[in-house]
C-alpha cells in the first residue's frame, strides 16, 4: 500500500480531513489501490467524531489542483482483458463501493472539481454535498468512446439531469464546462479557480463546518460561471427522446443543422453496441436508487469484460478494442463489433442486463438500504 499512500495523501487539519489524489503524471486515473486507500480513509473518518467535513481535491505536475481525476486506469483494465486478470472484478466492486459510500457519507464532502473530471472522477464528485468546479473544469462521462458505458454511477447522475440531456451526455461522451455542469444539474457552484489554494486553507480554520459556515465560505469564494456555451435543451430533448439508438442518429443525419451534423458524426464514431446498451442503462436508471443503480453496472461491467451471450473472449470486448484505438495503438479506429448501429439487435444488448451473480451472491449485495440513505444535504 506504500504506493497508494503516496498517490492518496490524507491529513487533519481542524475539523476537515483533507485529500489529495496524488499521481498527476496519470491525471490521478484511480488505481486499485488508490481505491482501496480512499476507502479506508473515508470509513475512518466517517466515524471519527473530530471531522465534521471532508475536502477531496487533485493534482498536477506543477502542484495541487489543475486536474481532478481523468478516471480509471484503462491501461489496467486492457491489459486485464487481455490476460483475464481477476483483479479487475476487485476494481469495479470496490470502486462502485466507494461511489456508493459518497453518495451516503453522513458528513459534508466538497469536492474541487478542478481541471479535467471524468468517468471514475464523476464517480468520486457526484455523490458529494458540494461540487465544486472552476473555469478550468472539464466535467464528462466518455466511455462509449472506448467501448464501455457510463458507470461509476452514471446511469443514477445522468439520468437526473433535466429532460433528455442525461442520454445526449451517455451516448456522446461530450465535455462539459462549469456553466454547463451546473446547468445540468452535475455541478453546485463555481469557484475562483485563482484562488483554490486560498479556498482549501481556508476550510481548515472554520472551527465548526456545518451549513451556515460553509455558506459562508462559498459566498467568499464562489464566482459567475461563464454561460458563453449555451445548452440546447430543446434540441437535445427532440433527437435523444427518441424511442432507440437508430432512430436518434437517423433523425440527426436527417437534420441540416450543425449541431445535428456534428452529433450525428460523433455518435458514428463511438461502439455502436455500447451505445444501445448505454441508452437502455440510463432509461433504466431513472427507475432505481444509487445502490440499485450500481448493482445493474456491476452486472454490465461483468459482461463487458466476460460477453459470454456473445461468445467472445476478453480480448475480442469492444473496451479492449476500443482503448486498443485510443491509447495502446492511437491509431483512433477501432473494428467494432458490430460496426454499424443499425446492425445491433436487442438480444445482442439485452442479456448485459442479466445478473450473472444470484442475489445473494452479488457482489455488490451489501448496499443495503440502510446505508441507502441521502446524504448530507446539498447547499
Amino acid at each position: 500500500m506504500r504506493a497508494a499512500m503516496n498517490e492518496v495523501l490524507c491529513e487533519i487539519r481542524g475539523a476537515v480531513g483533507f485529500i489529495t489524489l496524488n499521481r498527476p503524471q496519470a491525471l490521478n486515473a484511480l488505481s486499485l489501490p488508490m481505491i482501496r486507500a480512499l476507502t479506508t480513509c473515508l470509513l475512518a473518518w466517517r466515524d471519527d467524531e473530530r471531522i465534521k467535513a471532508v475536502a477531496l481535491r487533485g493534482s498536477n505536475k506543477a502542484g495541487p489542483f489543475g486536474a481532478f481525476c481523468a478516471g480509471g486506469d484503462i491501461r489496467f483494465f486492457h491489459q486485464a482483458l487481455l490476460s483475464g486478470d481477476p483483479a479487475a472484478e476487485d476494481f469495479f466492486t470496490e470502486e462502485y463501493s466507494l461511489n456508493h459510500l459518497i453518495h451516503s457519507y453522513p458528513k459534508p464532502i466538497l469536492a474541487f472539481m478542478d481541471g479535467v473530471v471524468m468517468g471514475g472522477g464523476m464517480g468520486l464528485s457526484q455523490g458529494a454535498s458540494h461540487r465544486l468546479v472552476t473555469s478550468r473544469s472539464k466535467l464528462a462521462m466518455p466511455e462509449t468512446v472506448i467501448g464501455l458505458f457510463p458507470d461509476v454511477g452514471g446511469g443514477y447522475f445522468l439520468s437526473r439531469c433535466p429532460g433528455f440531456a442525461g442520454e445526449w451526455l451517455a451516448l456522446t461522451g461530450t465535455s462539459l464546462g462549469a456553466a454547463e455542469a451546473i446547468a445540468l444539474g452535475l455541478a453546485d457552484h463555481c469557484l475562483d479557480a485563482g484562488r483554490l489554494t486560498q479556498a482549501w486553507d481556508a476550510l481548515a480554520a472554520i472551527q465548526s463546518p456545518d451549513s451556515v459556515s460553509l455558506r459562508a465560505w462559498l459566498a467568499e469564494f464562489s464566482v459567475a460561471a461563464d454561460a458563453s456555451a449555451a445548452l440546447d435543451q430543446s434540441r437535445m430533448d427532440a433527437f435523444f427522446s427518441l424511442k432507440s439508438v437508430s432512430a436518434i442518429v437517423h433523425a440527426l443525419e436527417a437534420d441540416a443543422s450543425e449541431w445535428a451534423r456534428r452529433t450525428a458524426a460523433q455518435l458514428r464514431q463511438r461502439s455502436p453496441l455500447m451505445l444501445h446498451v448505454a441508452l437502455e442503462q440510463i432509461r433504466r436508471a431513472r427507475h432505481l436508487t444509487v445502490a440499485q443503480d450500481l448493482c445493474m453496472e456491476r452486472d454490465l461491467m461483468r459482461h463487458c469484460f466476460f460477453p459470454r451471450h456473445l461468445a467472445r473472449s476478453g480480448a475480442q470486448t469492444e473496451a479492449a478494442e476500443g482503448i486498443r484505438a485510443l491509447v495502446i495503438d492511437k491509431d483512433n479506429a477501432p473494428q467494432w463489433q458490430p460496426a454499424r448501429i443499425e446492425d445491433v439487435s436487442p438480444d445482442m444488448v439485452l442479456p448485459f442486463f442479466d445478473s450473472p451473480w444470484p442475489a445473494h451472491g452479488h457482489p455488490l449485495r451489501t448496499l443495503a438500504a440502510p446505508a441507502d440513505q441521502p446524504p448530507a444535504v446539498r447547499p
